[in-house]
């Protein structure tokens, strides 16, 4: 393992480099490590640094006793919501899903941008760009880009993993979150799922 090489630590950035996606992904992975106990963070300024940003490095822990296994509650969380929209009809569980990620579309939105947004301040290529960004920060490895006189987001990974495979209405969430940044960024967008990993293509696709 790359961390176990480095014991003094890697950046999410050299971790990138090593295994070849985006640093924001890298960081996505690292800080469920984390979570889950099998690496330690450390934050410190450079030497002579003043305002500047501190740097974050990861550092691997020693082996867990055998058996010793913590409990992921993201997964648990995700497996739970799959079952509970897996008992309702199919049509109703679409729609909860994509409120859900509705709700969080319009907070990471927020979170972007500050409570001071005014809505239809970018055009929709810009917005989109922005969407891909916050979506690559929440692990899903997305770009925009126009195909067809479309505009689309893909995303080359998928956070909820097998989640998804088994329940694939929880993909309703990731349309979701894209129509809800969207529409506080720049304004009500048809968005629709074009591709997704559970219907066996190689990446989600969201069309707007």
């Amino acid at each position: 393992m790359f961390l176990r090489d480095h014991v003094d630590g890697s950046t999410a950035a050299e971790v990138a480099r090593e295994v070849g996606v985006h640093p924001n992904v890298a960081r996505h992975h690292l800080d469920k490590l984390a979570a889950g106990g099998y690496v330690e963070v450390s934050v410190a300024r450079s030497a002579g640094a003043g305002a500047g940003r501190p740097s974050k490095k990861y550092v691997a822990v020693a082996d867990r006793v055998e058996g010793e296994l913590p409990i992921r509650s993201d997964d648990l969380v995700l497996s739970l919501l799959g079952k509970t929209l897996a008992l309702l009809p199919h049509d109703r569980a679409q729609a909860i899903a994509e409120e859900v990620g509705q709700e969080y579309g319009r907070a990471m939105a927020t979170a972007l941008t500050g409570d001071d947004l005014t809505i239809g301040q970018r055009s929709l290529r810009s917005a989109m760009q922005a969407v891909a960004d916050a979506l690559t920060a929440h692990g899903f490895a997305s770009h925009a880009e126009k195909r067809n006189d479309q505009l689309r987001i893909i995303n080359n990974h998928c956070p909820f993993g097998d989640v998804a495979l088994e329940h694939p209405v929880v993909c309703a969430v990731d349309r979701g979150m894209v129509k809800g940044m969207l529409k506080a960024l720049y304004g009500d967008a048809d968005v629709s799922t074009s591709a997704s990993l559970p219907q066996g293509d190689t990446f989600c696709a969201t069309v707007v």
